[in-house]
């Protein structure tokens, strides 16, 4: 399997960035970690391996990144303000730095985004932000209620990235409801352990779409699917052979 380790600075977090690509051609899918992670984390926990035949094919190919939440979501300590500034800096660096960085490598993307857990709300997050860059997204046993880690503070930043916040407050005729009603959004968690918040969240998002007429495949797993790798290696193979059975049409 063909296989890069890159890194770049970036401008808006003042530092460099690493990030890793898998494979030589097809559908790109830009990985986002768990909470904390490193952008090798995905191959270390096996989802790469578990998606090595549509890698080698060149169906698909993964770019995964790193991520930033030890200054932002997982610092209670810090002051509201500079987590909030260092979630709107990774904002910018994903899409004003690191997708056009995507092009360089991959003229024409089609880009997915993806992700387990915090990687999960990342993926949703840019997509429903960003809809004129993405495809679609696959969201695993994501929480998309911001007050799980932002309890008691709220500002405007925060507003604009908690998912069941600012899709609750969007207008029915916003621009990003079409286009949101384009996209190919899969998302899905278990009912096990661990996945309580997830589900919850996911459920609030399953009316909000259905209320907005956004067509998405929510998948909710039995009893015993709890929230770790060994489910999600079996889940991601399977909704990335729905998108690229998709985009075949």
């Amino acid at each position: 399997m063909k296989k890069q380790v890159c890194k770049s600075f970036s401008k808006y977090l003042n530092k460099e960035m690493e990030y890793s690509i898998y494979g030589h051609d097809g559908i790109v899918f830009l990985v986002f970690p768990t909470q904390d992670g490193r952008f090798y984390d995905f191959e270390d926990q096996g989802m790469v391996a578990c998606l090595n035949e549509s890698i080698e094919k060149g169906l698909i190919q993964l770019f995964c990144v790193d991520s930033c939440d030890t200054n932002s979501f997982s610092n209670p300590q810090e002051e509201l303000s500079i987590r909030a500034l260092n979630i709107d800096a990774y904002y910018h660096y994903i899409t004003e730095e690191f997708i056009p960085r995507i092009r360089i490598h991959h003229q024409s993307p089609t880009i997915y985004t993806t992700g387990c857990s915090m990687g999960g709300y990342h993926a949703l997050n840019f997509l429903l932000r960003r809809p004129d860059l993405f495809k679609g997204c696959i969201g695993l046993s994501g929480a998309y209620d911001l007050r799980l880690f932002f309890q008691g503070e709220w500002n405007k930043v925060i507003y604009e990235n908690s998912i069941v916040d600012y899709l609750e407050g969007m207008r029915n005729d916003h621009p990003f409801v079409k286009l949101y009603q384009r996209k190919n959004i899969i998302l899905c968690c278990g009912k096990g352990a661990w996945e309580d918040v997830m589900q919850k969240d996911l459920q609030k998002v399953q009316s909000l779409f259905f209320y907005k007429k956004i067509p998405a495949f929510i998948d909710f797993w039995g009893n015993d699917v709890k929230h770790d790798w060994i489910w999600w290696q079996r889940q991601l193979p399977y909704f990335i052979d729905m998108v690229l059975f998709a985009e075949k049409d």
